[in-house]
């Protein structure tokens, strides 16, 4: 039995299918008995019912804490009924939010700058921290290996622009200082890489688990020693709650696993956990680049992503981040994406169809037998 099998059958708990259709399963089921806060806190959560939001307010509650939920009730309005839902809008509607005092607040959805500060403003004299969830795309290049928070960030010729798509990094970069403004020495900036687990329907890290458990011939991106990075969104989201229960203020990456992974690791990783009769192809940069494909999780490690895979973990290990096994990731993950419905198991989110996968993987051997 392969170490990561192994690892798996002594690690994992069965999830059933709870999680589909937007339902999350109970923290417990993850890590066993939570223990309680030794003093419970007030969060007030902006967002809290699309990807990890879910996670954090399971954790939080978990562990005895009061959580308000304040978002416009579109996103799963059906999650959490027994929570205290604040309604309104980040842009301009913060009615529900005024005259109201929390321990600390939790800005998962802050993508522009101008609509960060209304928040931070408001919030600054009513709650004593704010976590605010910014993203490694906040950095200006990842050129170096083993970068650390204090890197350069990413900037922009014109802050007043608000085309997210075009300037994630940026305006995250800016998001983090208009918290940081408001709350000087009480803001707790994570920046999460790459977040992979159970209800992420961008589907960077489940297209994985999903083709390797269809079986054949899959394309393996790259050279097998190509590094990677990726954080379970349990870990992530109780690391958060956790901070704030420490009042851990500063700048900290949210990336994983504990140990460096190459790409052949975490494939083969994820094959552990699965039946499927599979045998990987490698296919490298260059000729994937002139195919106009990247597929997800990997990015070639050269010139201004040569450490996109290796953004360093010190700091937030040292307070606290921990980490659950590949194989947990891996078969929680696929669980979760095989109780989602047909159509959404048939158009998984991911930038590599079945027939353009085909379709690379034969010019591929032709050029290999040419």
């Amino acid at each position: 039995m392969s170490p990561s099998r192994r690892d798996f059958l002594h690690t994992s708990i069965a999830t059933g299918g709870a999680l589909g259709l937007g339902m999350f399963i109970r923290p417990s089921t993850y890590f066993g008995k939570i223990p309680r806060a030794q003093k419970p806190l007030r969060i007030l959560i902006l967002g809290g019912t699309g990807f990890i939001g879910p996670h954090q307010v399971r954790y939080a509650v978990s562990r005895g804490h009061t959580v308000t939920l304040f978002n416009r009730g579109r996103t799963n309005p059906h999650l959490f009924p027994d929570l205290e839902k604040l309604r309104g809008d980040r842009d301009g509607d913060l009615e529900a939010l005024k005259d109201r005092e929390w321990d600390a607040v939790i800005d998962n959805s802050g993508y522009v700058p101008r609509i960060v500060r209304q928040s931070a403003q408001l919030l600054k004299d009513a709650v004593n921290q704010y976590l605010f969830v910014s993203s490694i795309s906040a950095y200006a290049s990842f050129g170096e290996v083993d970068m650390d928070e204090t890197a350069p960030l990413a900037t922009m010729d014109d802050p007043t622009l608000e085309n997210i798509r075009r300037y994630y990094g940026p305006l995250k970069a800016l998001c983090e200082q208009q918290v940081r403004e408001a709350f000087p020495d009480r803001a707790t900036i994570v920046r999460p890489g790459l977040i992979a687990g159970p209800g992420d329907r961008t589907d960077r890290f489940t297209y994985w688990p999903a083709r390797i458990d269809r079986g054949g011939e899959v394309l393996a991106p790259g050279d097998p020693t190509d590094p990677v990075q990726l954080i379970d969104v349990r870990d992530v989201t109780g690391w958060m709650v956790r901070l704030l229960e420490q009042s851990d203020a500063g700048v900290y990456n949210a990336v994983g696993p504990e140990a460096r992974l190459s790409i052949a690791e975490m494939l083969y990783g994820i094959r552990a956990v699965t039946n499927a009769n599979v045998s990987f192809t490698w296919v490298d940069a260059d000729f994937l680049a002139e195919q106009g494909l990247r597929p997800t999780v990997w990015t070639p490690p050269r010139g201004r992503t040569a450490g996109l895979g290796l953004v360093s973990r010190d700091r937030a290990m040292a307070k606290g981040l921990t980490y659950l096994s590949l194989a947990v990731t891996a078969k929680d993950t696929l669980d979760w994406h095989k109780s989602r419905t047909e159509e959404e198991q048939s158009r998984l989110n991911a930038r590599l169809s079945s027939d353009r996968e085909t379709e690379v993987l034969a010019a591929w051997h032709a050029r290999a037998g040419a």
